[in-house]
């Protein structure tokens, strides 16, 4: 059998196979280059290959614009519903849903141990956490919406079986990153402009102040955040 160390190159079937002067030897055992080992062996080194440095952030960047591109002419292909419409994540807190800007979500884990912070911690700054290895305020956004306090919040948890949907949410904006703790996380979901309604004005107070708009989902009133708003009040609050 012909050795691919023997070839300068490992494309051999273009060389002495089908597609090149039909002069290996091995062509009447398998007729074709595709029945031949020296073929398989080829394709899997392909996929076995090492995966280019920007490659996964070249693909997680076309995703993240929603940019999807025709398999045979290689042009981008404009989904207008997708263009207009925004991803958000879906959230309880207490009894209340609440959504945020997608692009803002690095992180939901595991509620990991809270240290108050001595002289600092406050209703709205809760202390640090330790987010797989880095130091993290954790904020209330129980508190900041004049929701219950997160004691409160969390004695009721622990005696209610929501307690298995209990997570901590990384958000981050510009370098600036926040913990807060949510009852439950729904889901990630794309909706269009059209259904993204003005608040009414007798919303509490509170949260009227941060939410930015209404979505009707399943049965479900959600308060849309304005997450950049949040932001600048947590660094005004904290900072």
């Amino acid at each position: 059998m012909t050795d691919l160390t023997d070839l300068k190159s490992h494309d051999c079937w273009r060389i002495i196979g089908v597609e090149g002067d039909r002069s290996c030897p091995e062509l009447s055992n398998y007729i074709h280059c595709h029945n031949c080992p020296i073929y398989s062996a080829a394709g899997r080194h392909l996929f076995d290959r090492e995966i280019p440095e920007e490659y996964v952030s070249q693909w997680t960047n076309l995703f993240a614009q929603n940019i999807v591109y025709d398999a045979k002419t290689g042009h981008k292909i404009v989904n207008l519903k997708e263009k207009n419409s925004r991803s958000v994540v879906i959230f309880r807190l207490e009894r209340e849903w609440f959504a945020l800007a997608a692009q803002v979500f690095k992180e939901v884990t595991q509620v990991s141990p809270l240290h108050t912070i001595p002289h600092r911690s406050n209703e709205v700054l809760l202390g640090v956490v330790n987010i797989r290895g880095e130091i993290l305020l954790c904020v209330s956004l129980h508190n900041l919406l004049g929701l219950k306090s997160a004691e409160t919040i969390n004695h009721n948890l622990a005696l209610s079986k929501n307690i298995a949907y209990q997570r901590m949410v990384v958000l981050e904006l510009e370098q600036n990153k926040w913990v807060f703790l949510v009852d439950e996380i729904d889901t990630l979901q794309r909706f269009q402009e059209d259904e993204f309604k003005e608040p009414p004005s007798v919303i509490f107070q509170a949260t009227h102040t941060y939410t930015q708009a209404i979505i009707h989902w399943q049965n479900k009133k959600i308060n849309y955040l304005d997450f950049e708003l949040l932001f600048y009040a947590l660094n005004q609050k904290i900072l």
